[in-house]
């Protein structure tokens, strides 16, 4: 990060031209595969089906509710969500129509420029997969170029392996971590942060549109190149 040096010889952050940026709304994202929607109470039913498998348990151990134990228990969650003072994101398979996942901007600081994504929840349709890399490029992308803001944060639980993974193949630079952070399910939470700047974003904008290049997967939908956002000297 460049600095500069004040009249009293110390050195100071450089010089930004900034005002504040619109807060999120809940808004359509469509894209190649899939499409963004605002979280609605009709997407519950498929939301169930999708995340609420026998073997789908070990996908909300570190988030902060339990599985749903049946369709109303998902619609209250989602009733929850859309009450809450953030935008939720239902992710939808243009090829299905059916959502197969969700994920939230929330801490937004529109005065700063600065936002979480969180409560990532990806189906078995997307983990590990294209349409599931190209939902969070069309979050990256409206939160850089839609909405402006210099800062899209990512934070986990730093136990939670598979979401720091996850976080260092999209692009996100480690920044630390905060121990004794929070409380959830009765047990300790040590948070892990993560964020991209706008600075780096067309660094990662473009790694990503290279992954999700048609060009990149042969005909059976197999990648030939492992997508590679993250700058060659990041350790974490």
């Amino acid at each position: 990060m460049s600095t500069t040096v004040n009249q009293l010889g110390q050195p100071i952050g450089r010089a930004v031209e900034w005002s504040p940026r619109p807060r999120p709304e809940p808004v359509f994202i469509q894209g190649t595969g899939i499409r963004l929607e605002p979280l609605q109470p009709e997407h519950a039913v498929d939301l169930y089906v999708a995340l609420c498998k026998l073997d789908s348990a070990a996908n909300w151990t570190y988030l902060k509710s339990d599985m749903p134990r049946d369709r109303d228990a998902m619609s209250e969650l989602v009733d929850g969500f859309r009450a809450a003072d953030v935008v939720t994101f239902a992710i939808v398979s243009l090829e299905s129509g059916e959502p197969a996942g969700y994920f939230q901007l929330l801490r937004c600081d529109e005065e700063m420029g600065s936002v979480e994504v969180g409560h990532v929840n990806y189906g078995r349709q997307l983990q590990r997969s294209r349409g599931g890399t190209e939902a969070m490029y069309l979050l990256m992308h409206h939160v850089f170029e839609d909405l402006g803001y210099r800062r899209f944060e990512w934070k986990c639980d730093s136990l939670n392996q598979a979401s720091r993974r996850a976080a260092i193949r999209l692009g996100f630079i480690w920044e630390g971590r905060f121990r004794n952070a929070l409380v959830y399910k009765g047990r300790n939470r040590d948070t892990d942060w993560f964020s991209i700047t706008a600075e780096e974003w067309p660094r990662v904008k473009q790694a990503l549109e290279d992954w999700l290049d048609d060009r990149n997967f042969d005909e059976t939908g197999q990648q030939r190149l492992r997508l590679a956002a993250r700058p060659p000297q990041q350790e974490k």
